[in-house]
């Protein structure tokens, strides 16, 4: 092994209607996640399958669509987006320049 991070890419999922609870600051609209196989992965959360939200999100059958990619990146990178709890703002589908 080299020791180094495996490299996948890192993507941004919109959800076409909040979920979550009836406060305001609970509801999700949006799923950053990581992996080495994009592909196959976003096909799991389509099918109700992997993170709890992506569950949900199928379960209450809400629209999800990938709306953005940063490729070559770590896992680390995936944590870093997360840790801001403002998705939105690297959202195209709701900010008109995202970051």
């Amino acid at each position: 092994m080299s020791g180094r991070p495996p490299i996948g890419t890192t993507y941004l999922v919109h959800f076409d209607r909040p979920i979550g609870s009836a406060n305001p600051r609970g509801r999700a609209q949006h799923y950053i996640g990581w992996s080495t196989d994009e592909i196959a992965r976003i096909e799991r959360h389509a099918t109700g399958h992997g993170a709890k939200i992506m569950a949900a999100v199928h379960a209450a059958g809400i629209e999800a669509r990938v709306v953005r990619t940063w490729p070559r990146t770590t896992r680390a990178t995936e944590k870093k987006l997360k840790a801001r709890h403002n998705a939105r703002v690297f959202c195209p589908a709701c900010t008109p320049r995202p970051r």
